[in-house]
């Protein structure tokens, strides 16, 4: 750990941790420029760059900044808003399996999307439902495991079940709806960033610009500290009740908004932290690196399900599914060996 001093404030980071953010973020950015120039109008990663300056030509410009460019940048921000919801909530929880697909809120969204299809609303309407869906479900999920004082094993334990729950309810509401209204909604339902654009980004970038500073510099320290344990928390002058609700109220906002722009994406609020730990060496929260590591792995997920399959595209929630659930199975192996199970 090393401290840079400022005229009126200092900064704590560590060497690794900020490395391995700078490597994530350049492998983000170099898979971008990739995915910006693949496509039936091919452009070199040179006209890429160049087009993003603003000194392209008129058909680059125009592919690349208005046909593929807000695809990208949401798959940026989708990943960087799941990885940072998984990492808060592994953290207050205290379990690697703790995560928004895990713990029921990404159902919970996904229900209020469906509802929202069954009453036969738009596009618009169905983000407004998957967001107000996982606040809800959040809310009735911290209700139920707040009794006592919130407790990660309890957390865990309400969140499978109101998951297992959902996922019923929400299949009993695909069977309610019109054949064309349910293949759209399944398309969502496995995560896709298929003719996303920027009224899927805007809403989610806005979050991430208010809820970022604040979680990393307001609740950084605290949230550090309440790794301690409570007791020592409090001796330092951290309210832990009042820490845990509002960074699970931040989890759960950023998990909704990251429902609506791509559907519930499996997996990567899992994936993304757990991989963010062991690349930094960390025990400590490592929240940005989290969000980078989130970024790259979900730009890179998006190339793959698009263009290693042929002419035949892949929601990106499937490539996501496959390398997190193998990833699950090993943590849970991982976790019986150690006695944790």
């Amino acid at each position: 750990m090393k401290t840079l001093r400022m005229a009126r404030f200092s900064v704590r980071y560590r060497p690794r941790a900020l490395a391995v953010c700078a490597g994530t973020l350049a492998v983000a950015a170099a898979v971008a420029v990739l995915a910006l120039g693949r496509g039936d109008y091919p452009i070199a990663p040179g006209e890429v760059v160049r087009a993003l300056l603003g000194d392209g030509g008129a058909a680059e410009d125009f592919v690349v900044n208005q046909l593929r460019l807000p695809r990208v940048v949401t798959a940026l921000l989708v990943g960087a808003a799941l990885a940072l919801a998984g990492a808060l909530f592994q953290t207050l929880v205290r379990n690697p399996l703790g995560s928004p697909d895990v713990l029921g809120f990404t159902q919970g969204a996904a229900t209020g999307a469906l509802l929202v299809v069954v009453a036969g609303g738009s596009s618009a309407a169905l983000a407004g439902g998957a967001v107000t869906g996982g606040l809800v479900t959040g809310a009735l999920i911290y209700a139920l495991a707040r009794r006592g004082g919130v407790q990660g094993a309890r957390l865990v334990l309400v969140g499978i079940g109101t998951a297992a729950i959902l996922t019923g309810l929400n299949g009993y509401l695909l069977t309610r709806t019109q054949l064309m209204d349910a293949a759209r909604a399944v398309l969502w339902l496995t995560g896709s960033l298929d003719g996303r654009g920027w009224e899927q980004a805007r809403p989610l970038a806005l979050a991430l610009a208010v809820l970022v500073p604040l979680v990393l510099l307001a609740c950084g320290p605290a949230l550090r500290a309440l790794e301690l344990g409570d007791d020592a928390a409090s001796g330092l002058g951290v309210r832990p009740e009042r820490l845990r609700t509002a960074l699970l109220g931040a989890a759960v906002l950023l998990a909704s908004l990251a429902a609506a722009a791509a559907g519930p994406v499996n997996f990567l609020a899992l994936t993304a932290p757990q991989l963010a730990r062991r690349i930094t060496r960390s025990p400590g929260p490592n929240l940005a690196a989290s969000m980078c590591t989130g970024a790259a792995l979900l730009v890179t997920a998006d190339f793959v399900a698009q263009h290693l399959f042929g002419e035949r595209q892949l929601p990106v929630g499937v490539v996501t599914g496959v390398l997190g659930g193998g990833y699950l199975v090993w943590l849970l192996a991982t976790q019986r060996r150690a006695g944790r199970l």
